[in-house]
Parts: C-alpha cells; structure tokens; sequence
C-alpha cells in the first residue's frame, strides 16, 4: 500500500507554535494526543464525512477516534445538520432561552432511565464539577472518592498535585481507590462515616496507557448499596461511554441506579453541549448552586440532540456500534496472530483499548499504529478507540486490509521476531 505524505500539515503546525502555544494543545495535540512518531500522524482536518475525514493534504481516513467520541451517527449527518438548519431559521443565542430546551429535557428524561431532570452545560467537565458541587449542597459534606488513573475533564479537582498550576488546595478533599476494589471504599467511608459527600467514577474503567477494566461481579450493586447506607451521591460519569453502552445510560447497563449521570459526546453528533441527569431526591440541591455560562442555553445543540437522540434509538445504535465492533476487533486480533503479534483488545467492543502485548515498551504497539494511519486508518496509540454508526463492512474489510500491510511492515522491521 501507497503510504500518505503530511507537507501541508507540518507547514500549517510550524505556523500553528508562531500564534498558538503547542499548536495544537490538549489531546488533539502530538504531544498529548500520542501521537509516535508525529511525522505519520496529521494534525489538521479541511472536511468530513460519515466515517472519515480528509486532512489538509488530501488524505482520507477511516475515523477510530471519532473527534474523541462526540461523532456517533458520521460526521455530517443529513438528519442532525437539517435539524440545525431549521432551527438556525429561528434562533440560536438569545436573551431568553428557546423553548426547544424543554423539548430536549423531556426527550433525555423519558431516554435515560435513571432520570427526574436534566441541566444542560457545554463540556464533559462542565458538569463533572456540577455533579460535586451538587454532591455538597445535598450533603453538607466535602470530601469526594475518585478511582485512581480515572478521567473526569480538566478543572482543578480532576488534576493531579504537582502538576503545573495545581495547587493542594485544589484537590485536599480527593480520596483516591483502586478500581474495582470494594473493600478499599468501604474502609474508607467507614472511616469517614460523616465527611464523604460524593462517590464519582465511569462506568467502567478506561484509562490511558492501560488496559480497560469492566466492573467485577456485584461491584456497582455494593457500591450503591454502600452510598444509599451511608447517604453518599453516587455520581457517574458517563461522558465518553454515554449512548454507546445503553441508551437508558451506562448505569443501567452494568444493572445499578446512579444518583447523577454526566452526559456529553454523543449527545449531539459533535454540536456542543452537555447535560447533568439526576433524581427527583437531588432537585433542591441543583436547584440551589449557582452555575451557567455564556453558551449553555444555545438551541441549535438542542435541536441537533433531539435529532441525533431520536436517530440513535431508530438505530438501536448501541447494539449497532457493538457488533460492529466485535467485527472489526476480531479480525485485528485474528490478523494480528496470523503475523506472530498478540494484539490484545479489552473494553466493550464499541468503546474498546488495544496493545500489542510483545513487547513492554509499547513500542511495537506504536510502530503499529503509524503504519496503520500512513495507510488511513487513524488509530490513536494509548487512549480507547470508537466505532460510530455509519461505518460499513467495506470500511472495516479496508482497515483490516490496512492492518494487515501494517502488520507486514513492522515484521519487516523486526526480523528477530
């Protein structure tokens, strides 16, 4: 196969460090985003659709990042963009809030099983930190349990101490635990019978770098049992699972009722808004905290959650995204072996993490993977990977194709193999 070029990328990133610090910062950076060796990876897209997008040299790629998650249906979809279109004829940013919020909360409560209410934001972190500080009004309480190595946005508290601009203030009141081990939290609670207000996790544990973790046998029952015992909100994140598991929410996949429910990517196919879900029992505490923003009431992103909530249930998307998911992984890892690699995949198929497990360095993993997006399979190397509902067959018999040459070049490079 033809490997891709990136010139007009790496004169646009040489441009991007001169006006903007890192070029492109955050996860979407080289830096973070992992992408080794940045020279396979590009960094600016010019359009998109379904499940690819082109950069600016022209390539195109089959997605498995999906913008991070918030493409679900493909990119452009006809459904959600006509939706907007309309909704762009009447308002969008206005002085009193459209009407068309009330029509997306009643669409989110009767969808998400767990949920009396919604409150509506922008990001993921948004309403994380939402979710804590509705925790403490309801409890009077500070302190809140977080699972080691877990991922809940960007505000202070979500941080690490000895991080730059992280101060201990920031994140005294955080008890970290181990995921998956229940004794671990209940020793804790016991200790502090009065003090804990929040519990908050994913609904299973995905982090970088590391293998993703389903809850053990019992583990989110004990956990629920623990947090209504000892009057702790429990508090999920569902930010980058939410809609891919379960359309009544990640909760009711794993069979537990969560106290709060943090919505985001899939909420609108990539327009920006996000949502807190919560019990009848938590409404006063909402009700009492002050939090907004200059954004949060727009109503083309309610208009686009209408449209994308509604095309998903059509869909049956999370069982759609799952099965495909299963096809594609299972012929990576079958490919994989047929070229003496073991490419282990763990997660659910529709969210899932792989490494090649040859090696401990990750680096076999990461020559993989740039094979992989020189081809056009954007893959990234150390963070979960998405299916979203308009990729085809043909689109995974072209990536298993494209893993396949990838494969062969890495065993050309490692002859010790």
């Amino acid at each position: 196969m033809q490997t891709y070029t990136y010139n007009k990328n790496q004169e646009l990133f040489k441009k991007a460090l001169k006006l903007i610090p890192t070029g492109v910062y955050g996860h979407l950076g080289p830096a973070e985003g992992c992408f080794i060796p940045v020279c396979s990876y590009p960094f600016f897209a010019s359009r998109a659709k379904g499940s690819y997008f082109w950069d600016v040299d022209g390539n195109r790629f089959i997605d498995y990042m999906c913008a991070y998650g918030p493409n679900v249906l493909g990119y452009n979809d006809d459904d959600v963009d006509n939706a907007v279109a309309e909704q762009m004829k009447l308002c969008n940013c206005t002085t009193a809030p459209s009407s068309i919020m009330i029509d997306f909360a009643e669409l989110l409560v009767d969808t998400v099983d767990m949920a009396d209410w919604a409150f509506f934001a922008k990001n993921g972190g948004d309403v994380t930190s939402f979710a804590l500080m509705v925790a403490k009004a309801a409890t009077g309480r500070k302190k809140t349990i977080l699972i080691n190595g877990g991922y809940h946005g960007v505000a202070p508290w979500t941080q690490k101490l000895g991080h730059p601009g992280i101060c201990q203030e920031d994140v005294i009141n955080n008890i970290y635990v181990d995921w998956n081990n229940y004794e671990q939290v209940e020793k804790i609670v016991k200790e502090n019978p009065n003090d804990i207000a929040c519990f908050m996790a994913t609904p299973y544990h995905h982090p970088v770098f590391t293998d993703s973790e389903l809850p053990s046998k019992d583990y989110w029952q004990k956990i629920r049992k623990l947090c209504t015992d000892y009057g702790i909100v429990l508090a999920i994140d569902d930010v980058r699972c939410g809609f891919r598991l379960d359309m009544k929410g990640s909760d009711h996949y794993f069979g537990f009722k969560a106290d709060l429910m943090c919505f985001c990517k899939a909420l609108g196919n990539g327009y920006n808004f996000s949502a807190l879900c919560g019990t009848d029992a938590l409404k006063d505490a909402v009700s009492s905290v002050m939090y907004t923003g200059s954004y949060w009431l727009s109503a083309i992103p309610f208009a686009a959650g209408i449209a994308c909530i509604n095309k998903m249930k059509k869909l049956k998307a999370p069982k759609l995204m799952q099965d495909k998911g299963k096809k594609l992984t299972a012929g990576l890892v079958k490919i994989a072996k047929s070229y003496g690699f073991n490419l282990k995949v763990s997660g659910v198929p529709s969210m899932w993490y792989m490494r090649i497990t040859n090696d401990d360095s990750l680096t076999l993993h990461q020559e993989w993977i740039s094979e992989c997006v020189r081809r056009g399979a954007f893959f990234a190397n150390h963070h979960n990977l998405f299916i979203n509902c308009s990729l085809s067959d043909d689109d995974i018999k072209l990536t298993h194709e494209i893993a396949a040459d990838s494969f062969r070049a890495v065993k050309n490079n490692h002859k010790e193999l």
